[in-house]
């Protein structure tokens, strides 16, 4: 067991084997479909699950971890051995796993040091791999976490939704703002800016909202070297094609990593809705 343990939740959408290499401990929220409660995961609430469940006008919400979840963790990493635990969670204005854990890190006896990360998705995911980076170099639990704060802070998260009405049926958006994209035939883009979901642009078509997201991250990208993942909720296609674009533009960024595509986890998918488009661009450290 490593002197810190590094923990994350699951809507930080890292693919189980990249966690598991990292020693990266998930701890998963939990969708509420109907009258079932399933924890977020491929053994319970899927992607594709929820957005057949929203098609359906099946009632779909969402939980966050109890406190007693993760202190039950966290007592189970020192018991192994873990002196420390830097535990990096979604945006605190949008969720409360943050406090979970906050309240969580007042039971235990090992220092945990808890990073609200301002974002959600891989976003998250790209600040809990910082925080393991820092550890395999040898830096403290101070140090990996102040990383993880830095990592989500100069991300940005972009993303075109087909509607409003999940986000501000969740809460996850006032009436006022799901206002912006009302009109007829306006796509909305939206961002994560100081933990919010916000207004960004609009624009009048699925296909100019994709071009005008590929604008966005590669103008958030400029000439640093950058991670990017594309990331979309039933909309498989065109996420692809975004993808492409992004890996012909940010080339030399990108230093010959991948730009990681993939279906967004159920947890964040219940609150946009199907066809939604995201892109994420974190600089690297």
């Amino acid at each position: 067991m490593p002197r810190v343990v590094v923990v994350t939740d699951s809507t930080a959408s890292l693919p189980a084997d990249l966690a598991e290499a990292r020693g990266i401990r998930v701890v998963p929220l939990q969708v509420v479909i109907g009258a079932k409660v399933l924890d977020e995961g491929p053994d319970g609430a899927t992607p594709d699950v929820v957005a057949q469940a929203l098609r359906d006008f099946v009632p779909v919400s969402t939980s966050r971890p109890a406190p007693a979840v993760f202190a039950e963790l966290y007592r189970r990493l020192e018991a192994d051995g873990a002196e420390e635990v830097v535990s990096v969670h979604l945006s605190g204005e949008m969720s409360g796993t943050f406090e979970s854990a906050q309240l969580a890190a007042l039971e235990v006896g090992l220092p945990v040091h808890v990073v609200d990360s301002g974002q959600v998705g891989i976003a998250t995911g790209y600040a809990a791999l910082t925080a393991a980076d820092v550890l395999d170099g040898g830096g403290s639990g101070e140090e990996a976490a102040r990383a993880a704060l830095a990592r989500g802070e100069s991300a940005s998260s972009l993303f075109y939704v087909d509607t409003l009405e999940y986000l501000r049926r969740g809460g996850r958006m006032g009436a006022a703002a799901a206002l912006f994209g009302s009109a007829l035939s306006v796509k909305p883009l939206l961002e994560i800016s100081e933990g919010r979901v916000v207004p960004r642009e609009r624009v009048r078509t699925a296909s100019r909202a994709l071009a005008r997201l590929a604008e966005l991250a590669v103008e958030a990208a400029g000439e640093q070297p950058v991670d990017v993942c594309v990331a979309h909720l039933a909309n498989a296609e065109r996420a692809a094609e975004l993808a492409t674009t992004l890996a012909e533009r940010l080339a030399p960024g990108l230093d010959g990593r991948e730009v990681m595509c993939g279906e967004l986890g159920a947890v964040l998918g219940a609150h946009v809705g199907p066809g939604m488009v995201a892109v994420c661009v974190a600089p690297r450290p």
